[in-house]
């Protein structure tokens, strides 16, 4: 039987390799084509596919466990659930797989793309350019067709001539950039606030005009200090909760 094939990461030795394999397997698995194969590659396998110990590994797979995205059979195999629910809760964590995998998992419809002078409110993030190129999508639960947020990426123009709009419909932008165009991010920073749904929100997402929205701002920086990307996504209130994990270690 064809075993699944996850992506491949770098991984950062600050943070906790468990964790950040986790992500990693978890994106993939939210963003796999709909006839991917369930089973997913023995432990060894995944270990020397990720470059970590088994040990590593097995506790990756734990959380994925508890987390209901996979089950394990004893000689069996690792098997991914085929009715995970692909829009589970957002969480922030600390790694650039961790927002992929955030962003993850949903069907997705590009709304409009084109460029635009830079807003106002981004000038601070754009000092240099007059424009930046602006892409407009609408996410959707795969199961049920529900709209669960939209997003609007305002990039560098100077990437846009290589960002293929139709890999905007499979995977995230911070994906795109990184895996496709191959710029070098070295931070992202998220902010998230309460905000209540203007007219355009409630219509996409289908929701009351005023209902509860979380508004999450991400910025992703190169290597340079340069904002590459200013994501602003609107989520439904009462579909997503976020999470903050901290290592104390």
């Amino acid at each position: 039987m064809t075993a699944f094939a996850p992506d491949s990461i770098v991984l950062n030795r600050k943070l906790p390799l468990w964790y950040q394999v986790s992500q990693s397997l978890r994106a993939s698995i939210l963003g796999r084509a709909p006839d991917a194969p369930l089973r997913l590659p023995t432990e060894e396998q995944l270990a020397g596919h990720y470059g970590v110990s088994v040990l590593t590994m097995r506790q990756a797979l734990k959380e994925l466990e508890d987390e209901g995205l996979i089950s394990r059979h004893r000689r069996r195999g690792t098997f991914i659930e085929p009715g995970v629910q692909r829009g589970s809760p957002v969480r922030l964590l600390g790694s650039v797989d961790a927002i992929v995998a955030q962003q993850s998992g949903m069907d997705t419809k590009l709304l409009s793309q084109g460029q635009e002078p830079v807003p106002a409110e981004l000038a601070e993030y754009f000092p240099d350019v007059d424009r930046v190129a602006t892409y407009h999508r609408l996410r959707s639960d795969t199961k049920t067709g529900e709209p669960t947020n939209h997003a609007r990426n305002h990039i560098r123009p100077d990437l846009a001539d290589r960002v293929d709009p139709a890999d905007l419909e499979r995977w995230p932008m911070t994906k795109v950039l990184r895996d496709v165009v191959g710029v070098a991010i070295s931070r992202i920073t998220d902010t998230v606030e309460a905000t209540l749904a203007d007219p355009e929100t409630a219509r996409l997402l289908q929701v009351p005009l005023l209902s509860p929205i979380l508004h999450y701002t991400g910025i992703t920086y190169d290597d340079q200090g340069r904002a590459l990307d200013v994501a602003r996504i609107h989520y439904r209130g009462d579909r997503f909760s976020f999470t903050v994990t901290l290592d104390a270690t």
